[in-house]
């Protein structure tokens, strides 16, 4: 395009829909919880037509389903087991979600969760003789320093370089997987006197309390929920109650025109990733200091890519993003329930949690799909 020439101009309803979504819109009712429902719901249909094409009859679909609900719901025990699975998947959730907003694809939560982990865990068998009110939360603060750092590599090298940020944390995500192995398999990481890779224990002063030992001593429901409650507040608060957070989003929505305002892009692109970063590597303390008590190779059991479906069914949004823990948490939790009393494999969980992400994905399917539901939307298109 030459300079005489005018710049294009993008379509008016997609740049009034962007702005409200990312400057005004807060809380937008039909893009966080209506539009996922009927995701849920479709995809959910579609797991039962799986289900009759391979095979299982109308009354397993039913009993399978019966199952997912009970063993994700319908106890104290289901629910335990199904917020302990959200709280990490939240954690990340809310770093990629915070990287959309700021216009950052940030597919690197996994390296992150693998390092903050990996951090926790040698602070809390490392140091000894402190009490718990001291050591947990150091031990906290390594893993999210620990994910700072690594995702920041990322950030300074978009914003030095210019290089991808998809790509260079998909290649952080390898080195993280590697690195982690060969900690493992080395004192003073691994466990004296095993052959396996595996860590020494966290201690006890490192642990984070259990919520429901009242109850039942065996639930593993842990503090690690309330801190994934406590980070969506503040990442709510920081996206838009602040104006470093209103910088993020002027960035996602138009880096030129944030740029031509007076805001740093490449100090905002930094930041952006180390807050992200250091959400996904709480996710991983929490995994280490809640539930496992160690590390071992894969214990993130693949929470940071599940983290990027979570981050999209919220839309990005820190009540939807905690909203789709806790449905992925469910999911997770169910599915093991309902392979076990339907005997329907737990590959179908796979399947609904992809399709989910199909929908959310594509809103105009969603629209072409459920047009009944969207009318209001139209109206109002066609008025403007």
């Amino acid at each position: 395009m030459s300079l005489g020439e005018p710049e294009p101009q993008r379509e008016p309803w997609l740049a009034e829909d962007a702005f409200e979504r990312g400057i005004l819109g807060r809380f937008d009712f039909e893009d966080i919880i209506f539009v996922p429902v009927l995701a849920v719901v479709l995809a959910l249909v579609l797991g039962g037509v799986v289900m009759l094409a391979t095979g299982v009859d109308l009354p397993t679909i039913g009993e399978a389903y019966s199952a997912l609900f009970m063993g994700s719901f319908g106890s104290v025990s289901a629910l335990s087991e199904t917020l302990t699975s959200a709280a990490p998947v939240t954690l990340a959730a809310l770093g990629i979600a915070l990287g959309f907003r700021a216009g950052l694809f940030n597919i690197g939560a996994e390296g992150q969760v693998l390092f903050g982990g990996m951090a926790s865990v040698a602070v809390g068998f490392a140091v000894t003789g402190m009490p718990i009110w001291i050591h947990l939360p150091l031990a906290l603060a390594a893993g999210a320093l620990a994910g700072a750092i690594w995702s920041a590599v990322a950030g300074w090298l978009k914003a030095a370089t210019g290089a991808h940020e998809v790509i260079t944390t998909i290649m952080l995500n390898m080195i993280a997987m590697e690195l982690t192995g060969f900690l493992l398999r080395n004192p003073p990481i691994q466990k004296p006197g095993r052959p396996d890779p595996i860590s020494q224990s966290v201690l006890d002063s490192a642990m984070l309390p259990k919520l429901l030992t009242w109850y039942n001593p065996g639930l593993r429901l842990n503090a690690g929920i309330l801190i994934a409650l406590v980070m969506v507040v503040l990442v709510y608060w920081l996206l838009f109650r602040t104006t470093l957070g209103f910088e993020f989003r002027a960035s996602g929505l138009n880096p030129f025109a944030a740029r031509y305002a007076g805001m740093r892009s490449s100090l905002i692109i930094v930041v952006v990733m180390a807050i992200a970063g250091a959400l996904a590597g709480l996710a991983g303390s929490t995994l280490v200091l809640g539930v496992l008590g160690r590390a071992s190779p894969g214990f993130s059991a693949g929470v940071g890519f599940n983290a990027i479906a979570v981050a999209l069914l919220g839309r990005s949004h820190p009540v939807g993003v905690l909203l789709a823990g806790i449905l992925f948490g469910a999911l997770d939790a169910g599915g093991r329930q309902m392979q076990v009393a339907a005997g329907v494999r737990i590959d179908l969980i796979s399947i609904v949690q992809s399709l989910i992400i199909v929908f959310v994905a594509a809103p105009l399917l969603m629209r072409a799909i459920f047009p009944w539901a969207f009318g209001h939307r139209k109206a109002a298109g066609s008025a403007g």
